[in-house]
């Protein structure tokens, strides 16, 4: 029964995210839906690209073995990454009206800053989405009772979601994240009330875990510990801040507001339901301790999904499942467009194209669609082929992120002397000193990889910046852009009267 109840919902989802293909008519459809999404439908694809599997199986099994000292990463990070791209960079990435984050770099600072970041932003989507694909092998799996393996599942889940992204795009992403988070939302609580009831109620868990000592979340007064602490806070914090999903979720808004208070409010839910999932695993310990213990040693991704299938009625295991089905969905779909939507607009876009006669719209969304097949192929063999947990593809995913396209993109847009130059070097130290750390296997050394990495990419935009420049810079071009940023500021300006001292 539970397993037939997931295919109708599966199917039925699927055939919604179709139906929004009927909206998609050329590439700004199909990359940003648009420009048409109203706050409800951004906050929701906000809150529901982020719910994924990691939410739902990675962060429980992290937080039952380290705590919540394990978890800084998600959901303190990547719920404040949100909460940080609402406040500071919304705003001025809107009102420059681009396609994909790509071409902010291609504008600022030129052709070759466009490749380099693109390329990275594209690589870093192989962990979150392989991520994705490995939990719905899981899920098929355990719903069909092993009837389906793991293997299948991966192949099954991928194909499915790649029918809908492919060609409903942005609006099949944006329609579909609203009503999974509708099913997130009312599964995770209807969940977490049978579970609570049956481990003696919500206060009897929060004792028996703080008691346990699992609240315990800052680092101990060691050096060593509080950077390794501070270096997984803001992997996540700050290399999740460029990336396309990202951008196009602020890019697809109708307006400016929307596109900030949607990301500022997504982020803040994705926040508070992210413990739901940790609450419902910590009381598995109280409700199936020896069940727990077994897990813990071998998978403990599946605990959550255990304790549902054993000890929950059959109502309860249709509302996790759909709840669990939809985060994934909605995170692989969003996370399978956004790669190839800003691969072939910065990278193939300019090879295919002949000078005098860019390519047309038509053949663009073609290409778009081709990639997106192409990259679906590639994230599931990685998926398949990949040892590391659900948890750790994530976390490790925004590494490269942070070392290559986080300076550019926050000095491109805030600091007017930022250069072609600065971005050049930023990218090649970075990058350089996090690969070169890893490959060293420095695990031992007090700067975690990614962090060392980022220290050096800002060092190298300041001493890119204000050397003298090999590389060509139009100092113009960073007013241009920012001016949109600023209309606002100076149509004030010119409308109200100036005073000559502070008015009460």
């Amino acid at each position: 029964m539970l397993f037939w109840f997931v295919m109708v919902y599966w199917m039925v989802s699927v055939g919604i995210g179709l139906y929004a293909a009927t909206r998609v008519h050329n590439t700004r459809d199909f990359a940003i839906a648009g420009r048409h999404l109203p706050f409800y439908m951004v906050t929701a694809t906000v809150f529901a690209t982020w719910f994924g599997s990691e939410t739902v199986l990675g962060i429980p099994a992290t937080f039952l073995t380290e705590g919540l000292h394990g978890v800084v990463a998600d959901p303190f990070g990547s719920s404040l990454c949100l909460i940080l791209v609402g406040i500071f960079f919304a705003a001025p990435l809107y009102r420059m009206n681009l396609l994909t984050i790509g071409d902010f770099y291609k504008k600022r600072f030129g052709r070759g800053v466009e490749v380099a970041t693109t390329l990275a932003i594209v690589i870093s989507y192989l962990g979150w989405v392989g991520a994705q694909i490995t939990a719905l092998g899981l899920v098929f799996n355990v719903v069909s009772g092993g009837e389906i393996s793991r293997l299948s599942g991966m192949w099954i889940g991928s194909s499915t979601i790649l029918i809908y992204t492919l060609f409903g795009g942005m609006w099949a992403v944006a329609i579909t994240d609203f009503l999974q988070m509708i099913i997130i939302v009312i599964g995770m609580l209807w969940i977490g009330g049978e579970v609570s009831a049956m481990a003696g109620g919500v206060g009897v868990v929060v004792d028996h875990a703080a008691q346990a000592g699992m609240f315990q979340f800052w680092p101990a007064p060691d050096l060593k510990e509080v950077i390794g602490f501070t270096a997984a806070w803001v992997t996540m914090m700050f290399g999740s801040i460029p990336q396309q999903d990202v951008f196009q979720r602020v890019q697809s808004a109708k307006t400016e507001k929307i596109a900030v208070w949607g990301s500022i409010l997504g982020g803040s839910l994705y926040f508070v339901f992210a413990f739901v999932p940790m609450f419902l695993a910590y009381s598995a310990t109280l409700i199936a301790p020896q069940m727990v213990k077994e897990l813990a040693a071998s998978d403990p991704q599946m605990i959550l999904p255990r304790l549902v299938l054993d000890h929950a009625p059959l109502v309860a295991q249709v509302m996790f499942f759909g709840a669990l089905l939809s985060a994934i969905k909605s995170c692989a779909s969003a996370t399978l467009l956004a790669p190839s939507v800003t691969f072939t607009e910065n990278i193939l876009k300019p090879l295919l194209g002949r000078p005098g006669h860019p390519l047309s719209d038509r053949k663009l969304l073609l290409a778009m669609r081709i990639v997106t097949l192409v990259f679906t192929l590639v994230v599931t063999l990685y998926a398949i082929n990949s040892k590391a947990s659900i948890f750790k593809m994530v976390e490790s995913a925004y590494q490269i992120t942070l070392v290559t396209a986080f300076v550019p993109l926050v000095c491109g847009i805030y600091w007017r002397r930022s250069t072609n130059q600065g971005a050049a070097l930023a990218i090649f130290a970075g990058l350089a000193t996090w690969l070169s750390l890893l490959l060293a296997g420095a695990e031992d050394f007090i700067l975690p990889a990614q962090f060392a990495g980022l220290l050096m990419s800002a060092a190298g935009m300041v001493a890119g910046s204000l050397l003298p420049q090999a590389m060509h810079h139009n100092p113009a071009i960073h007013d241009e852009l920012r001016h949109g940023h600023h209309a606002s500021f100076h149509t004030h300006h010119v409308t109200e009267p100036v005073h000559p001292h502070p008015q009460p």
